[in-house]
């Protein structure tokens, strides 16, 4: 996960900058031991990056000038930042009920849009890229999903209405590598 994780935010830190400027603060949500959390911090170092894991798998992980590592149950408590980001196995992983969830905590946690809040969610949109080919991939990873655990991949208009079940106003997609796409997610 963490070779794909260095993959995937180096190429959304190269082709989306600027869903990261003006930041002051982010979470990286279900973060591991910070893979993409580290990217962003080195490239921005004006936002002071949290990661919220379960604390066995932050235990002994050691943070930077603007990188801390948070132990805890994302539902829970979600630190307060400006953006949290999901990482991209967090939502797919779980159930549409379990997702609105955690959208919630993660809606708890951010600002109002007027003031620079919203989500960074970097996952598979289903129906976003028509190619022939990435729909039969996108299609296995949702079978692989339903399989080994009880999430999904999911269509944009699923994904609209999770975040609106969950609160949320608006959503803009931002497709940036073959499969995957940035979601940013507004309160």
């Amino acid at each position: 996960m963490a070779s794909d994780a260095r993959l995937v935010i180096s190429t959304v830190i190269e082709n989306c900058k600027g869903v990261f400027e003006g930041l002051k603060s982010l979470v990286d949500l279900g973060g591991g031991t910070g893979t993409v959390a580290k990217f962003i911090a080195n490239a921005f170092p004006q936002i002071n990056c949290t990661v919220l894991d379960l604390p066995h798998v932050v235990e002994g992980c050691e943070g930077s000038k603007n990188l801390i590592y948070v132990g805890g149950d994302m539902f829970k408590f979600i630190p307060l930042a400006d953006v949290i980001l999901p990482e991209q196995s967090i939502l797919h992983d779980w159930s549409d009920d379990y997702c609105i969830k955690i959208l919630k905590k993660c809606k708890e946690a951010i600002p109002s849009k007027e003031n620079g809040g919203r989500l960074i969610i970097i996952d598979i949109v289903m129906d976003h890229n028509r190619d022939h080919n990435s729909y039969e991939t996108q299609l296995f990873m949702d079978m692989l999903m339903m399989v080994g655990v009880n999430g999904k991949e999911r269509s944009e208009q699923e994904w609209a209405k999770l975040f609106s079940n969950a609160g949320f106003s608006d959503y803009n997609i931002i497709p940036v590598l073959e499969l995957r796409s940035v979601i940013e997610v507004y309160p």
